[in-house]
């Protein structure tokens, strides 16, 4: 059966929900129609653009570049602080509207979602006609405007509502994938940053087309184990489910934005770390054991990416899970500049389903006396200072 994916983006996210809400607040003039901003405070780390204006654009404002570059632009620029609590709202009240259509859905970040509609095409007969509606009811309702991509997988659907904005709907089915995609320059294409599409362009791949019809051999030489995955990218290829996330499923995470742009492996490990510590001090302190492990980057360009495992054996050991979190790291990070990283353990589980022996149960009663030295240790003291000399030893690896 052919897989129907919808892609719900939100059109300038952070800026248009800021708009609507001091619109509905009794404010006469709509920022979206002048030139502003949604930044951080220029004082602190969080001094960039996070979101602009139509108008903003124009001026040559770019998302992620300093509040102070973004005025020497454009002098009369609007200045306006987040409110992450209002766009929780906000993105709440799209998600609950989007669950009427199906129950697969899986909110990407907070002003995306994907919809799978596989096998509902004898109830809504028309898609087109269905994001139509889709995105009419959104503006209606609740003030904002959205792209609806739809495709045949969610890389295809996520692309199409990408290619061109705002208030729009774009097809990029699987018969559609020479005539629309691959002519986009290849910085177009999901995943490909900044500094790989440099290389890719050395390499005198400057299409999506180039790519999806270069060598593997060659790619593989290159960017080793991504190469397959920039291939099938540039081929339309993406087997990913919609994955709905339920609420029973547990999780804990810690996110960390740099005071720079690190791109140092030992500093990097140094982090994770920290947050390795932090984490399993939680979940110990809870009598909880992890069966997943994730690791999210954002990069200095602003672009996500995360790579996660699943445990045959759920554990709460640091040890343990900072061995899997480096793994994750070596194998995931592409070794460009990054501004924020975190680590996600879920599927939290209070039981370990392991069969050991009496002479593996009495060491386990030793390790664990260590590690509670070590956790009151850190714990009064609110560090790491106290760790195990094996984790120290991978960060100089």
């Amino acid at each position: 059966m052919e897989r129907i994916i919808f892609h719900i983006d939100v059109n300038n996210a952070f800026l248009s929900w800021t708009a609507v809400y001091l619109l509905s607040k009794g404010e006469k003039l709509d920022i979206r129609t002048i030139p502003s901003i949604i930044g951080g405070d220029e004082s602190k780390r969080r001094g960039v653009v996070l979101a602009k204006s139509p108008v903003a654009k124009r001026y040559g404002v770019k998302t992620a570049e300093t509040i102070y570059s973004a005025k020497k632009k454009c002098p009369n620029l609007k200045v306006y602080a987040p409110n992450f609590e209002l766009y929780k709202i906000a993105s709440d009240k799209m998600y609950g509207y989007l669950c009427q259509y199906t129950p697969i859905i899986q909110r990407y970040s907070i002003d995306e979602c994907f919809i799978d509609l596989t096998g509902t095409k004898y109830i809504y007969n028309d898609y087109i006609k269905l994001a139509t509606k889709i995105k009419e009811d959104i503006k209606k309702n609740f003030g904002f405007t959205v792209n609806v991509g739809i495709g045949n997988n969610r890389l295809c659907a996520k692309m199409a509502s990408d290619f061109e904005k705002p208030d729009k709907i774009h097809t990029l089915y699987n018969n559609e994938i020479k005539e629309k995609m691959w002519p986009l320059p290849i910085e177009d294409l999901f995943m490909v940053g900044k500094k790989t599409a440099e290389k890719m362009k050395e390499l005198n791949i400057n299409k999506i087309g180039d790519l999806a019809n270069t060598d593997i051999t060659l790619l593989k030489k290159h960017f080793k184990n991504q190469a397959q995955f920039y291939k099938e990218s540039a081929l339309g290829i993406d087997n990913s489910k919609v994955e709905t996330k339920h609420p029973k499923s547990e999780s804990i995470s810690t996110t960390e934005t740099l005071p720079y742009d690190y791109n140092d492996k030992i500093k990097l490990q140094n982090v994770l770390l920290h947050q390795t510590d932090e984490l399993t001090r939680q979940l110990r302190e809870k009598k909880l054991f992890a069966q997943t492990v994730g690791i999210t980057f954002k990069n200095s360009q602003f672009e996500k990416y995360s790579h996660q495992t699943k445990l045959e054996i759920p554990t709460n050991k640091t040890e343990e899970i900072y061995n899997i979190v480096i793994t994750l790291f070596k194998k995931s990070w592409k070794e460009d500049a990054i501004r924020n990283i975190g680590i996600r353990l879920g599927n939290l589980t209070k039981t370990r389903t392991e069969q050991i022996s009496i002479f593996s149960m009495e060491e386990e009663k030793e390790e664990e006396k260590v590690q509670d030295i070590i956790d009151s240790i850190n714990k009064k003291y609110k560090s790491t200072t106290i760790t195990l000399a094996s984790m120290k030893e991978q960060d100089n690896e």
